[in-house]
């Protein structure tokens, strides 16, 4: 009989139960038999057929840690599609593995709240020297004292030796072998929940890699009904699409499940074609829904899409998708050409302040507007959805990676700048992302990698990316090799920074806007309503105002190249205002006269205010009782 999807436990694949057997299930309708070869004793199991494709078998001689491989057809030998390790690479068997055996330490652990998170994006590989799970736990202190409550990790599924992104897996069910595989990261999470910190692990369902492919042999995982940048598309809708389907819910549910992970970041959900009456997205909602009942934890679906349409959004009794929040590119694009980014590719479609604004207010820059880079009228308003559902950043691995040199914020703009983007960030009434090492001005690039094993492909990645970046009108000699080693390691931080100037400064500027962002009432409650932007015309300074309850904040940022002096609209009640973050002051190396709790500067709102070049001033009104805290600088 063919075992069910559940929520409760892992089907696919090998499992174990109780009375020591392990169940082997496999959706493998293209071929017409299919056994398990075991690799130590070279025993052949036959599986028996079942309804829609699958195959299974029950059996004793399968233990956890216990080498194997599919044979298809008496001859095709083929690593399980749902091996959750391959100690060998891709190359190697799978190995059994019974999640259940590692003994967690986290029942009381409680997720934050998703409009309280402060998101850091990693990539395990160059994160640390050692580029491990393990050496990642290494820095949990360090992320807790600058005061980050939730890591990112960039997609951790098997790939081609040890340089890669991560989003061209296979595997999506194994941990990559050389950050230490699935053991080391449920070690990690368990650890970061004793920490305070919560886990959000980047998985990509919209494609399979080109890297060892060879799911065809076990069935249509990919459909020619539709094409996407990576060529035919994964098959939600068409012939077999219920297999693939429980193949992506399982997933999921095993990352939430098994490894306890508290969000999953959906990559690219704007590719996933569907059109069957319940779409892939409302499904896995449906799914993870029932596993929260059961569960009583809390696990978040972050979706990246860049088709504007609230619908991925909106909930699932409004006819949406379901997913909890998504990034928003366009608060990115026009953050960057504010601060003097080129428009050309798709910044071409950004104005600078003024979208800034807009995105400010409305999130999607393009709600209904014509675009001159897609040529059509673009986006619809998302005015019902709250700002907890939309998350911001000045740079992640994408808008990093996608520049031809990899060039950090660093690296193209001012100190003055730097600050100035990171008070526009965690100020905003969005949820902010960090990218690894911004924190401190990191200087290395991070540059797009990978180690492909077949020469025909590292040629094709390649010349695909001397190709992406004549959309930009750039020189494509000098793209770096992305198969090239240099590559990789020159994209690992440099920890030793944050021991010297100006970058130690950096760090203690992000670490107090971190602090005000958590402590403020108006900064961390993501009311939407309760925010006013204006864009003062012909000075390139927008004010923001913010407020919750009886305490409020304005946020002034100042993008010009001059001092500025501007009048200020609020809608309080004449109460003197009190300075708490001024980014020219000298404690973060600018040139305004300094300012600390001990002689604090007042302001009213009869007076205008006066903010250096590139720089942001935070006045805060009726935060007395809050008691704001400053940690100690990290060391």
């Amino acid at each position: 009989m063919l075992p069910l999807l559940t929520v409760n436990k892992r089907t696919l694949g090998v499992t174990f139960s109780d009375s020591n057997r392990a169940d082997v299930l496999v959706w493998a309708p293209s071929p017409e038999n299919v056994a398990i070869r075991l690799v130590e004793s070279l025993e052949t199991i036959p599986l028996q057929k079942q309804s829609l494709g699958y195959w299974h078998v029950t059996t004793t001689a399968i233990k956890p840690g216990t080498l194997y491989t599919f044979v298809l057809d008496n001859e095709m030998e083929c690593q399980d599609p749902v091996s959750l390790a391959l100690p060998d690479g891709m190359q190697g068997p799978s190995r059994a593995v019974d999640t259940a055996s590692f003994h967690w330490e986290d029942q009381g652990w409680v997720s934050p709240a998703l409009e309280d998170f402060i998101l850091y994006e990693i990539h395990a590989g160059t994160f640390t020297p050692e580029g491990t799970f393990t050496a990642i736990e290494d820095k949990l202190d360090y992320l807790k004292a600058l005061g980050i409550n939730a890591i990112e990790i960039m997609p951790v599924a098997q790939f081609s030796d040890s340089r890669n992104w991560g989003y061209d897996g296979v595997f999506t069910f194994a941990a990559q072998n050389s950050y230490g595989g699935y053991q080391a990261l449920q070690h990690l999470i368990n650890a970061c929940h004793f920490k305070g910190i919560a886990v959000v692990l980047d998985v990509v369902y919209n494609h399979y890699g080109p890297d060892g492919n060879f799911l065809s042999h076990f069935g249509p995982y990919l459909t020619n009904k539709y094409c996407t940048p990576w060529g035919d598309a994964v098959n939600f809708d068409d012939a077999w699409c219920d297999g693939v389907r429980r193949h992506v819910i399982e997933n999921a549910l095993m990352w939430f499940r098994d490894f306890h992970i508290d969000a999953l970041r959906l990559d690219a959900v704007h590719a996933i074609k569907d059109c069957s009456p319940v779409h892939i997205l409302q499904e896995l909602r449906q799914r993870v829904d029932e596993l929260m009942t059961q569960t009583g934890r809390r696990h978040y679906l972050i979706a990246e899409c860049d088709l504007n349409d609230p619908r991925f959004i909106n909930p699932l009794s409004e006819n949406g998708f379901g997913m909890d929040a998504q990034w928003i590119d366009e608060f990115h694009h026009s953050l960057r050409v504010t601060v003097g980014e080129q428009k050309v590719g798709y910044y071409a479609d950004f104005n600078g302040l003024a979208h800034l604004k807009k995105s400010f207010r409305d999130a999607y820059v393009y709600d209904g507007q014509f675009s001159t880079v897609r040529q059509k009228l673009f986006g619809r308003k998302a005015d019902k959805n709250p700002g907890r559902q939309f998350i911001v950043f000045s740079q992640n691995h994408d808008q990093i990676g996608n520049r031809k040199r990899g060039e950090r914020s660093s690296q193209l703009y001012s100190f003055d700048t730097l600050k100035l983007m990171a008070g526009t960030v965690l100020f905003s009434p969005y949820i902010p992302l960090l990218f690894m090492g911004e924190e401190w001005g990191e200087t290395n690039p991070f540059l797009f990698f990978a180690s492909h094993s077949s020469p025909e492909l590292a040629e094709q990645v390649k010349k695909g990316r001397q190709d992406e970046f004549a959309d930009f009108h750039s020189d494509d000699k000098d793209v770096p090799d992305p198969q090239k080693k240099g590559t990789f390691v020159q994209t690992k931080l440099q920890w030793d920074l944050i021991e010297q100037k100006p970058y130690q400064t950096l760090l203690r500027y992000y670490q107090t806007l971190i602090a005000l962002r958590k402590q403020l009432p108006a900064l961390h409650n993501l009311n939407r309503e309760q925010a006013i932007v204006n864009l003062h015309d012909g000075q390139d300074v927008l004010t923001l105002h913010r407020w919750h309850e009886n305490q409020r904040v304005i946020c002034v940022l100042n993008f010009s190249k001059q001092p500025q002096s501007i009048t200020v609209d609020t809608v309080a009640e004449g109460k003197s205002w009190h300075k708490l973050l001024d980014s020219a002051a000298q404690q973060w190396q600018g040139a305004a006269p300094t300012t600390v709790s001990t002689a604090p500067h007042f302001w009213t709102e009869t007076e205008p205010i006066t903010v250096q070049a590139e720089s942001i001033i935070l006045y805060a009104q009726g935060y007395e009782k809050y008691h704001i805290n400053i940690p100690n600088p990290i060391s």
